[in-house]
């Protein structure tokens, strides 16, 4: 029986808190719990990265670790709050990854991702691949406009989480998170279909 199925939802979110609080030992016992989750969600983004990305699941998986593990406190209020944080680090991660690489190769080149049936809005008539940077940038930029809606997206396209574990993460309505996210995937690909990059 995995370790998840014998921990309440309670005992899991007071491990977070505890972790949260500097509890570093915490950490240690909460990756085991969630860790086919992180799994998930570092598959997730890497799907959406170029065929011959380099960064395994496991090695996205650990340095989101790495990353967490190192900080001194951090407010975490329950499993989804931990998982959405997660999901932020991984897509720093593959965007200072891909960063990397470019610098590497002095830019050559570009990364494509692609904006998949999960973001595109439905009129669109086709799967849309767009640079990893751009994205990140676009999103950025959403963030100034509309912190809320960023963060939906990058719960809802980085994390994969629902509207309902949306929105019990951030606090809001099911149709608040609904009316965001619509219009969120409407200005990004709007914005990405301009192919402009901010320098």
């Amino acid at each position: 029986m995995p370790i998840s199925d014998t921990l309440s939802a309670q005992q899991i979110t007071q491990m977070l808190r505890a972790w949260g609080s500097g509890d570093r030992s915490a950490l240690e016992k909460i990756v085991p719990v969630v860790y086919d989750e992180l799994r998930r969600i570092a598959r997730r983004n890497l799907r959406q990265q170029r065929a011959n990305h380099t960064l395994q699941t496991t090695a996205l998986i650990h340095e989101a670790y790495l990353r967490l593990a190192a900080e001194k406190s951090i407010a975490v209020e329950n499993r989804d709050h931990f998982l959405g944080i997660a999901a932020q680090l991984m897509r720093w991660i593959l965007v200072d990854h891909e960063r990397t690489r470019r610098a590497a190769k002095r830019g050559a080149g570009i990364t494509c991702v692609t904006l998949n049936q999960n973001l595109r809005a439905e009129s669109s008539p086709a799967e849309t691949d767009v640079d990893v940077l751009a994205l990140d940038q676009a999103l950025n930029r959403l963030a100034a406009l509309d912190a809320q809606q960023s963060r939906i997206v990058e719960l809802r396209y980085f994390g994969g989480l629902s509207i309902e574990d949306t929105s019990e993460f951030l606090g809001v309505s099911p149709a608040t998170v609904k009316r965001d996210w619509a219009t969120a995937r409407i200005w990004l690909l709007r914005e990405l279909s301009q192919g402009e990059s901010p320098t």
